[in-house]
């Protein structure tokens, strides 16, 4: 089989090699699992596939023996084409390291429960709002796991429920942490332990967050139906009365919208806006943008997950008028979601073969958070995609973007 071109992009040669199978998009989702929407989804470059897993899976039923040929690059262990992050190994060091053994080598007393709250709260800054977040947080990481585990193990009655708290909150940054720079497997780790640390509690806030940040693991690996029952049995036992904190009311109306794109990737676009719509009128009862337990719930992030919505069914011009409506600087959503939202709009601009607008929305990435713009495979495909065409115009900038996201050598 021949070399396919090298300015490909991984959804048009996906398609060609299920072509040349002779395999319908319903034939080939069917061996791989997946819906025939997906595999349109995937071939048009709606959505990346950046789950090892899957490309393997895909290379197994197109017969391809070198993952390149789907991806046009060689495969490394991070998102970006690099190698692993480098505070990955000791994070992999204190994860695989059992809980009543973490920290005992720690001298000193154990964190009061309020100086371990501020920890993890000052870590979570660090990562929602520095531009360079994952050299800043990532080093501090296994330390401040091994000292959340010392705290826990000496906590008294009274100081038992404020540890518990930092603990799950700090395996949800551990867990996002780990997801963007490519390490799905241990992302996935810090997820479930949370989750179980939270069901412990009996707390429906703490169990409602851990089963968000669930949900979206198991999205992200493709497990869309999976996640999308996880939401939604987390939504019953995070139904706010007429009495319910603010706390209560932004979980409750995040897993809405976990279920709304799981739902949506699972080929149900008519029950995903029914999940946006309810979202919207918890948002509309809780009133204002918040940031309780990282969820970024509130009116402006409903409305950009109505974007993402559109955009995941392909319909680019829906997505960007809706766009149009959408404040993206509010500072009280953490850099990472306002990062996302900007790659989606980009990504209809791509979709709409706008070259300018794709661009300027990659250098509005780029300048807002130009260390997450080399996570996204999104954005290296729309790179790819205009290095096919470039034009003298907008040459020298296009070939900056790509030598910073590892799409061209520098």
């Amino acid at each position: 089989m021949n070399t396919l071109s090298r300015d490909l992009t991984t959804g048009d040669r996906i398609r060609l090699y299920r072509q040349r199978k002779g395999l319908s998009q319903t034939a080939f989702g069917g061996l791989i699992g997946r819906s025939e929407d997906w595999v349109s989804k995937v071939e048009r470059g709606v959505i990346p596939v950046d789950k090892l897993s899957v490309l393997l899976e895909m290379s197994r039923v197109l017969d391809v023996r070198e993952l390149s040929e789907l991806t046009g690059r060689s495969i490394a262990l991070t998102a970006n084409g690099s190698h692993e992050h480098e505070s990955v190994p000791a994070i992999r060091r204190a994860l695989n390291t059992i809980s009543s053994q973490l920290g005992a080598d720690l001298p000193g007393a154990p964190l009061a429960p309020a100086e371990l709250a501020q920890r993890v709260s000052d870590a979570w800054h660090s990562y929602e709002h520095d531009v360079d977040r994952y050299a800043v947080v990532g080093p501090q990481l296994p330390t401040l796991l091994a000292e959340a585990h010392y705290a826990a193990r000496n906590a008294d009655t009274n100081g038992e429920s404020s540890v518990a708290r930092s603990v799950i909150s700090l395996h949800h940054l551990l867990q996002v942490f780990l997801r963007r720079v490519g390490e799905q497997t241990l992302s996935r780790v810090a997820a479930d332990r949370a989750l179980q640390l939270a069901d412990q509690t009996g707390d429906p806030v703490l169990l409602g967050a851990s089963a968000w940040n669930m949900a979206g693991i198991l999205t992200s690996a493709g497990d869309v139906a999976e996640s999308a029952a996880l939401a939604r049995s987390a939504m019953e036992v995070t139904t706010p009365g007429d009495d319910a904190s603010p706390e209560l009311l932004s979980v409750h109306g995040a897993l809405h919208l976990a279920a709304a794109v799981a739902t949506m990737r699972d080929g149900r676009p008519a029950a995903a806006w029914d999940l946006l719509h309810d979202a919207d009128h918890v948002a509309r009862r809780a009133g204002e943008d918040r940031n309780d337990w990282r969820t970024s719930f509130g009116p402006t992030n409903v409305a950009m997950h109505g974007v993402h919505l559109a955009g995941e069914e392909g319909d680019a011009t829906e997505a960007l008028r809706l766009a149009d409506t959408v404040e993206d600087d509010n500072p009280v959503l953490p850099l990472e979601r306002r990062t996302r939202y900007m790659v989606e709009v980009m990504n209809a601009n791509r979709l709409k073969q706008d070259d300018y607008a794709t661009l300027y929305m990659i250098g509005r990435i780029r300048k807002t958070s130009p260390e997450e713009v080399k996570f996204f495979p999104l954005v290296r495909e729309a790179v790819r995609d205009l290095l096919k065409r470039e034009r003298p115009s907008y040459r020298a900038e296009l070939r900056d973007h790509a030598a910073h996201v590892g799409v061209l050598a520098g």
